[in-house]
């Protein structure tokens, strides 16, 4: 396989690439804007911003080849943030508790000649209904930092969900089944 940049800090996606046995030769974070556009529904945004972070790298390292990833939590229409804050993360929580929700994790990948390919792994999940005891464990815990919804299901929460259709590594932050297949298709 041709090498390939990571466009992304995190060191989930690093690790969930290494899993696969994939290791990309440079990890270039992307800074974009993040923002939801108005209108946006969760699946959207998941991929725009994939996108989008890939094409910022790409347009820096001509002929290479780019991966991005972005995980978005959905509860209906509505787009959760990422959190930065122990507040936010609570009002994530808080909305989570007891109901279901889905988890986008849009990849994109572009080749050495500039083609964009991309998809979008979708995770229907539910979590459990959360005691004031089991949400102020989480909160202390500090798990919740940067992540999507507000939670992060490779850690404490992962024993809230009681139901999970799709993928787990999506929901962790890289579909690697979708991730693999893009790559192979770039660097073939």
């Amino acid at each position: 396989m041709k090498p390939f940049i990571l466009a992304s800090a995190s060191p989930r996606r690093r690790d969930l690439l290494a899993q696969i046995g994939l290791k990309p030769s440079q990890i270039i974070p992307a800074d974009i804007n993040e923002d939801p556009i108005e209108g946006e529904l969760p699946r959207g945004h998941a991929l725009r911003l994939a996108c989008e972070k890939a094409q910022k790298v790409a347009s820096d390292h001509a002929g290479q080849v780019v991966l991005a990833s972005d995980t978005v939590v959905g509860v209906g229409r509505r787009i959760l943030p990422k959190s930065e804050d122990r507040q936010t993360a609570e009002e994530c929580l808080k909305l989570l508790s007891g109901r279901s929700h889905r988890v986008f994790t849009g990849v994109a990948v572009i080749d050495s000649e500039g083609c964009l390919r991309s998809r979008v792994s979708e995770t229907r999940l539910k979590m459990k209904r959360l005691s004031e005891s089991e949400m102020t464990e989480y909160l202390d815990s500090g798990e919740w930092d940067g992540k999507a919804g507000g939670y992060g299901i490779q850690g404490l929460a992962g024993a809230y969900i009681i139901n999970l259709s799709g993928s787990f590594t999506g929901v962790v932050g890289l579909p690697v089944y979708e991730t693999r297949n893009l790559l192979m298709a770039a660097c073939a």
